[in-house]
């Protein structure tokens, strides 16, 4: 039986299913190839080793043997039978592996190519450079190699079913104008990327005439199959062997030297004197050379290009049927992985209409954490246990309890005197009425000696209990370190104020001294209201700034959107500080002024414990006949009126009418500040810091704010570009495999 008839004969058994290589054929061309290992034959050599002659004498094609249009890029050739066809026809397309869009390039395919000579197929040539971009000419600045597959699809009555790919050859020397150094990098990295491929059957082509030995392209299949269970040998050029020479590649190729699983095959092609001679013809001149001594020594096995051709065939449908089952079960996991990594990614947000969809989703999750934080509902996220910043009502209700504490012990500059517990003293001053700037006593007694001593253990408390906000630090006020009030003395320093403001008022004060004294008793007010109000924007800021990072999820996106709310959160809270400075202004430079009847019930209160007091002096124990006791009084005593001078009395009643009237205001002043300077302008108004991020805020952005903030990162873009390839053309492939 001939060689011809084996290659019949092998595919009528070995291949009776064409599918499967029909199959795998169509996953190299959706690119499934570019993500898992697919069974091929890649046929591999140096520069100049008869690979193209090799592929001439499979495919019947006269490749160009123009030096700029050697092997520049791996080119696929697939053989098809069909019986429907009376002559074979070509087809042809580029499959890229550089476009994002992972398409084949539009910009080049030919289609039911009935003859392609040599002039025709350098021409189509040309075009595939021109299309994949590459150099066509010296020194033109444009890539000498590409990563893209022609992919040349040979259908005919009498053809085999059949694949290869050929891939550059490798080489050491570059060419000035053509190649370079990185060149020499990038075709071996490209070589060894297919031969690595453990699916791969590696047609090694190596020249007769060369020391085969020392070649590099063995040396590299060696160390990638040290078995030999994927690597066929072709030996090409034997013709050009030196005599005396043969016999050892004789041995070489029968196995006597080194055993191979695969083995070698001599191919005899034509060599350029022979070329250029028109009635040459290939098959002819091989089986001439073979019918030569000593070649004729040759197994038909192991000789001519039919011989390639049915080990070739054999090959490739022995190594598809052992991998189809893996390389199945290969494309679903990898198409689940790809998927999963697309989902990581969250929604695509490319369009103007994702971006804004994508923010309206955000705003949304927001507001209910924000709708769970303003009321107390902490159960409903674990971030409120993760992070206690978080805890927006707590933390709000937490300082206007604290700032209610401070105002009542550190808001005035002086303890008001308490009639029940009088460490003031109240003897009378002899001393002569000098200037009140001068004056070191007074009618109410000496200034305590200690009072530097006390002085020095005053304590001081800080305005602002939290941390510095640093993004907004700019517009809040420092923090100041407020003094403990003066425990004792507040009728001495009322009489000095009183001697700087009198007038020739009879038995009474003038109402403005009560204004000037209420002012320097509510010296610390401001202090205490800014460290408060800046206290309650740092938490709505921290809480804002935290909240928009876990409703995003990626606090890239949470700083975007800050970023463009900024301005508008700044203002929101210059707002409260405003409406903080409007407050006291009114509360310390206005007209003192209150409606409330627990003035008339404090001021009542007040005379009501001096009296007490100064009766309780007066009372004596009495025992009673049940031998009960009580505390008594003489009727004389309580109709003795305590000697006070004009002085003494109207200091008595500006110091009553002040504690009675700074009660009711510091109570209203704190409650003023809770409720609409916090409340109202930065915690539950409807103007508040966090209703800035609203859908109607999302519908005002332009399309290029929307990509600003919405728009994904160039690296991101690109990995769901690639990931969104690799889906569609590993979907592609698992439908291909069912």
């Amino acid at each position: 039986m001939t060689v011809k008839e084996e290659a019949r004969v092998l595919a009528s058994t070995m291949l009776a299913d064409p599918s499967l290589l029909e199959k795998i054929d169509k996953l190299f061309a959706c690119n499934v190839g570019e993500y898992i290992d697919l069974p091929q034959l890649v046929v591999v050599g140096d520069q100049s080793s008869g690979k193209s002659s090799v592929l001439e004498g499979l495919t019947k094609l006269k490749f160009p043997r123009n030096a700029g249009l050697c092997t520049r890029f791996a080119t696929q050739i697939i053989f098809r039978r069909d019986p429907s066809l009376k002559m074979r026809k070509l087809t042809g397309s580029i499959i890229s592996t550089t476009r994002e869009d992972g398409k084949e390039n539009a910009s080049w395919t030919i289609s039911d190519i009935e003859t392609l000579n040599e002039t025709e197929f350098e021409n189509m040539m040309t075009e595939v450079h021109l299309a994949m971009g590459l150099s066509t000419a010296m020194e033109d600045n444009l890539p000498t190699f590409s990563s893209d597959v022609l992919r040349l699809e040979i259908h005919g009555p009498h053809e085999n079913h059949l694949s290869v790919i050929d891939v550059p050859g490798i080489f050491k020397t570059t060419t000035p104008g053509l190649t370079s150094k990185s060149d020499i990098t990038l075709v071996r990295d490209m070589v060894l990327n297919y031969m690595r491929n453990p699916r791969s059957i590696m047609l090694v082509v190596v020249p007769a005439n060369v020391d085969i030995a020392t070649q590099e392209i063995i040396e590299i299949s060696r160390e990638l199959d040290p078995d030999g269970i994927r690597t066929l040998r072709i030996l090409t050029k034997p013709d050009l062997v030196d005599k005396g020479a043969e016999d050892k590649i004789i041995e070489l190729v029968e196995g006597k030297q080194e055993s191979q699983e695969l083995g070698w095959v001599v191919v005899r092609n034509l060599g350029q004197k022979d070329l250029q001679d028109p009635s040459k013809n290939r098959d002819i001149e091989e089986e001439v050379f073979r019918s030569s001594p000593p070649w004729n020594r040759l197994s038909s096995d192991n000789y001519g290009i039919e011989a390639l051709r049915v080990r070739l065939q054999a090959l490739l449908a022995s190594n598809v049927r052992r991998e189809f089952p893996s390389v199945r079960s290969e494309v679903s996991k990898r198409l689940k992985e790809c998927k999963r990594a697309l989902e990581s990614l969250g929604e695509e947000r490319g369009t103007p209409e994702q971006q804004s969809k994508f923010l309206l989703e955000i705003v949304s999750r927001f507001q209910r954490f924000t709708e769970n934080a303003l009321h107390t509902n902490y159960g409903s996220q674990d971030a409120f246990d993760e992070e206690p910043d978080l805890r927006l009502a707590t933390l709000v209700a937490n300082r206007n309890a604290q700032f209610s504490d401070d105002f009542s012990t550190y808001g005035h500059a002086y303890s008001f005197k308490s009639h029940e517990h009088d460490d003031d003293s109240e003897v009378k001053s002899t001393a002569p009425k000098t200037s009140p700037s001068s004056s070191v006593g007074g009618i109410f007694g000496d200034v305590d000696d200690n009072r530097e001593v006390e002085e020095q253990e005053r304590k001081f408390v800080p305005s602002r209990k939290l941390s510095v906000c640093s993004d907004i630090q700019d517009i809040l006020y420092d923090c100041v370190q407020i003094q403990d009030s003066v425990a004792h003395g507040i009728l001495h320093w009322i009489e000095n104020l009183y001697r700087e403001s009198r007038g020739f008022e009879i038995g009474t004060f003038n109402s403005a001294i009560l204004s000037s004294v209420l002012k320097k008793q509510s010296t610390k007010w401001p202090s205490l209201a800014e460290g408060y109000i800046c206290d309650i924007v740092s938490i709505v800021h921290i809480f804002t700034t935290k909240a928009l990072n876990i409703s995003c999820g990626d606090q890239r996106l949470g700083q975007n959107i800050l970023s463009f709310l900024m301005d508008d959160l700044i203002e929101k809270y210059r707002q409260a500080l405003s409406m903080t400075d409007f407050l006291l202004r009114i509360e310390r430079d206005g007209t003192p002024m209150t409606l409330n009847h627990y003035l008339n019930s404090n001021l009542q209160k007040c005379r009501q414990e001096r009296i007490s007091s100064e009766v309780k002096e007066l009372s004596f124990t009495v025992n009673y006949d049940d031998c009960s006791k009580g505390e008594c009084v003489r009727v004389s005593d309580l109709t003795r009126t305590h000697h006070m001078s004009n002085l003494q009395q109207t200091i008595q009643d500006i110091h009553d009418i002040l504690k009675s009237y700074y009660k009711v205001a510091r109570k209203r002043f704190v409650d003023n500040m809770c409720m609409q300077a916090a409340d109202y302008y930065l915690v539950t108004g409807p103007a508040a810091p966090m209703k800035l991020f609203s859908p109607s805020w999302v519908y005002n952005l332009s399309h290029e704010q929307l990509d600003q903030i919405a728009g994904e990162e160039a690296a991101v873009r690109r990995k769901r570009r690639q990931l969104q390839k690799q889906v569609k053309e590993l979907e592609t492939g698992r439908k291909i495999l069912l």
